[in-house]
């Protein structure tokens, strides 16, 4: 579209608005502009969409991979007691499938001993009067234990709240309290450990305190499978290979079956995170290549041809199965209860699969995987690692051109930015120059006129001397 201008408005003096004639002009180049900078945001949006598709994809590979681990969730196995208010039961990779029946006749328990009630009190005196020091001997692990002196200084820990203070310092493996309640304080010493080896005795005192008969630094006593099994400690490893016991309390008529099986949970667990997973992805790929109702168009990537590649080769993945009349039937994630929706995505039948789990949990793991990596997750494992490839993955590659593209664009962009720049430079000079001369117009209109004047009386006046003027019509 052209310039216009008023020429009146020209030739009055006021000049013209240098800025705005300048932007008009160049404005005649911003639509070449505008398309660029359309397809770079149009870019941006793609690559924030690809990026985010990309992100569950690798998720997705995650979540299956678990199932593919051979020492992952699916070949899990957890102790499980009958009544875990007597025992629990943690193991590791060495246990072996199986029950056990154990009775626990007691626990392990730390050595005491303790004084009666000390009428002077917790901040009193316990050396006889007169007496600036004194000794407890106190004898750990038993009659063949060893004994420590303690020896008790006046002034410095021949009180209570002292001594439990001095005693703790010693290292010796106890741990002395002030007990303070309705009756008085008194001392007591505790073993930091269970079991006979930590039993607790006082064999001399020349203190005023008096210490009653000592308990516990006992061992645990119980049968498995009715083997005796006594135990220092309440946590008990090797007794069965592969597991730990953890006693909770004596119940020696109350047998307890430890069942060593399948951890049907973490299969559960696992195979959720996969089926949510693999539905976020296809819900993603779904807004691209489905047309929105409201806008009655594709998704930002709705003609992207990797995305729809992508699609068909994980729905083909979800679709895998055994051969018929294997693996007790359970061929397929349909069979296993996990079902495929009109969308593509998944939903998991919870009693179906802990039907499955419960009844056959060696088939739902050889389903997934066997020694010959020819199952579900093995096969679906194999895809994703060629679909996550940083190099070669459908997705990392648009990421790739998406970038190179970008970068075109911003090199365009800002080589015309400068072009345009320079232009309005030279367009302001030139305008200005214009401007100046169009203000100065009427002046210089006045001074031309005022010449004129001039020239027209000196002429007059030369002629009056010499002859009579003659006027002519239309001068």
């Amino acid at each position: 579209m052209g310039i216009s201008l008023n020429p009146a408005t020209l030739l009055s003096g006021q000049g013209i608005d240098v800025a705005s004639l300048v932007q008009e002009v160049l404005s005649e180049s911003d639509g070449e502009l505008t398309v660029w900078q359309n397809e770079q945001s149009t870019l941006q949006t793609q690559a924030s969409d690809l990026t985010g598709i990309n992100n569950d994809l690798n998720s997705l590979a995650t979540a299956v991979q678990a199932l593919s681990d051979p020492v992952g969730a699916m070949t899990a196995q957890t102790a499980t007691s009958s009544d875990t208010s007597v025992l629990t039961g943690t193991i590791d990779s060495s246990a072996t499938a199986g029950t056990h029946e154990i009775v626990v006749s007691s626990l392990a328990t730390p050595g005491t001993v303790y004084t009666d009630d000390f009428a002077g009190g917790a901040d009193a005196s316990i050396l006889p009067s007169g007496q600036t020091s004194g000794e407890i001997d106190l004898q750990i692990g038993g009659s063949n234990g060893t004994t420590d002196p303690i020896t008790i200084t006046a002034g410095s820990n021949d009180t209570l709240n002292t001594l439990a203070s001095y005693i703790n310092g010693q290292d010796l493996g106890v741990t002395a309290s002030v007990v303070t309640d309705a009756n008085g304080s008194r001392l007591a010493i505790t073993s930091q450990s269970t079991g006979s080896s930590n039993a607790l005795a006082v064999t001399s005192n020349n203190t005023n305190l008096n210490f009653d008969t000592p308990l516990g630094g006992t061992n645990a006593s119980l049968t498995i499978d009715g083997i005796p099994y006594s135990s220092t400690s309440n946590t008990i490893a090797g007794a069965i290979p592969g597991v730990t016991l953890n006693l909770a309390a004596a119940s020696p008529d109350n047998p307890v079956q430890l069942t060593v099986g399948t951890d049907t949970s973490q299969i559960t667990d696992a195979i959720n995170n996969f089926v949510s997973a693999y539905n976020q992805v296809i819900n993603d790929i779904n807004q691209q290549v489905t047309v929105n109702s409201s806008t009655n168009s594709l998704g930002p990537l709705g003609t992207d041809s990797s995305l729809t590649e992508l699609q068909s080769s994980l729905l083909a993945d979800a679709a895998f199965a055994l051969p018929l009349n294997s693996n007790d039937g359970y061929t397929n994630l349909a069979s296993l209860g996990i079902n495929t929706n009109n969308d593509g995505t998944l939903t998991v039948d919870t009693s179906q699969l802990d039907s499955v789990l419960s009844s056959d949990p060696s088939a739902v793991q050889n389903f997934f995987q066997n020694a010959s990596s020819t199952g579900f997750a093995n096969n679906f494992n194999t895809d994703l690692t060629s679909l996550t490839d940083p190099t070669t993955g459908p997705l990392n590659v648009d990421l790739a051109q998406n970038t190179a593209e970008q970068q075109d664009l911003t090199n365009s962009i800002n080589n015309f930015e400068t072009q345009l720049t320079a232009q309005q430079t030279q367009l302001t000079n030139e305008f200005d120059q214009v401007n100046a001369s169009l203000e100065a117009y009427p002046l210089l209109l006045q001074e031309v006129t005022a010449t004129l004047g001039t020239l027209s009386t000196g002429s007059t006046s030369t002629s009056s001397s010499t002859a009579t003027p003659t006027l002519t019509s239309g001068l």
